[in-house]
């Protein structure tokens, strides 16, 4: 062993750089083991709590036994398993409202499996719990639905929030989302939906639904804002579009994330020959959920309806250039200073390009002290101009003497 590669030395241990690498390895598959218990726990719990609700909805249990049954359930399974909680009336209601809430929906399965697609979650750990779920059957109750193992990452809490605030399975699903992808507290939950982040989020106008396949549509349509907040951003009041995308070229880091997860920065005023002439896109960038090319344009003023059509030349150009067979179909991103909906509609109208349009606010607005010198600067001047003067005053004496 040479002298570089022993760490520590003692009488008895010589710990080496193969044994801190076999260490860091052992931690890592520990934490590893951590959390899939912890997925594993929480699952168990959650398929619990379904297969439950599920019996109450399934075996219409109120009608077989009475308007009580579910408080003398509640009863029977606590003096079965005194101290464990989870297991009072409120509860139990719960449970039932939870399951009932999506097993109206037919579709859910499809749309489960496309959430469980776009979500950056390990692969092999949601197949496990998939396939540990379906192994226990669930001990079917007659015609159910089969317990989502997406649901596995997120807490029981969070699903009783998300059952009692959201009106739709789409809203639920949304949170469920949001919830996985940023690791939400309760609290956080919460917040947002009093913020209505759901309301807020994917009401950009589009033609998304018309040209795109379902699963990409809407998530394409969730990932387009309606509006974007360019408040990071610090302007002079007169400023036109190579400005504006000057400024957030340089703010490119914190401009990803405004738009959102997953989008990839591929390059501003991206050059393509068609035809013999230069053609510029203002932004392009590619987004790794949806699997396409994304081309933005800035506009910094109000809608205009021949705004679509150089958008629409320029989606079908990066689909003819650029584009690789592995790839979606290019989306376009129109955002303007304002919009009227109604133009925006009927503008869009008939176009099979798929693009969405949207706006931006919050530009800070630079005062005019901002471009005045400062005190420091004109001194400097001063000076640079007095020692100006007086080599022109040196240079006349030096031409009066000759």
């Amino acid at each position: 062993m040479t002298e570089e590669n022993r760490i520590v030395s003692s009488h008895d241990v010589s710990i080496d750089n193969e044994y801190v690498q076999w260490m860091q390895e052992i931690k890592q598959r520990f934490r590893n083991a951590q959390i899939k218990a912890a997925v594993k726990v929480n699952s168990e719990q959650l398929l619990f709590n379904w297969q439950l609700g599920r019996d109450l909805v399934v075996l219409k249990a109120e009608e077989k036994w009475g308007s009580g049954i579910v408080e003398q359930v509640s009863l029977d399974l606590q003096a079965a398993f005194p101290g464990v909680k989870g297991f009072s009336t409120r509860n139990l209601w719960n449970m039932k409202k939870w399951y009932s809430f999506y097993s109206s929906f037919d579709g859910l399965s499809d749309i489960m499996t496309a959430l469980e697609s776009q979500l950056d979650i390990n692969r092999t750990k949601l197949n496990q719990v998939a396939s540990e779920i379906k192994e226990q059957k669930l001990n079917q109750v007659g015609s159910e639905m089969m317990f989502p193992a997406i649901f596995a990452y997120v807490p029981w809490r969070h699903h009783v929030l998300i059952t009692q605030k959201c009106k739709t399975i789409e809203e639920a699903l949304f949170y469920i989302k949001k919830t996985v992808e940023n690791g939400l507290s309760r609290s956080a939950l919460e917040n947002s939906i009093r913020a209505n982040m759901y309301q807020v989020s994917g009401t950009a106008q589009t033609n998304f639904v018309n040209n795109l396949p379902i699963p990409n549509a809407k998530l394409a349509q969730e990932l387009i804002k309606e509006n974007y907040d360019l408040s990071f951003i610090s302007l002079p009041e007169e400023y036109d579009e190579n400005a504006l995308e000057d400024a957030i070229e340089r703010r490119m880091t914190r401009f990803l994330l405004e738009l959102g997860n997953g989008w990839a920065f591929v390059g501003r005023q991206k050059e393509m020959i068609i035809s013999g002439k230069t053609r510029k896109i203002d932004l392009l960038f590619y987004h790794i959920y949806l699997r396409c090319y994304v081309v933005l344009e800035l506009k910094v003023k109000p809608f205009d309806p021949e705004f679509t059509g150089k958008l629409n030349f320029y989606v079908n150009a990066v689909n003819e250039f650029v584009k690789r067979e592995s790839d979606n179909p290019t989306i376009g991103l129109l955002i303007c200073k304002g919009m009227d909906s109604t133009e925006v509609q009927l503008a869009i109208q008939g176009i099979t390009t798929p693009m969405g349009v949207a706006t931006y606010d919050n530009i800070k607005i630079k005062e005019i002290q901002d471009h005045l010198p400062t005190a420091e600067q004109i001194q400097q001047q001063v000076v640079i101009a007095e020692e100006e003067y007086k080599m022109l005053q040196q240079k006349k004496v030096e031409k009066s003497q000759e």
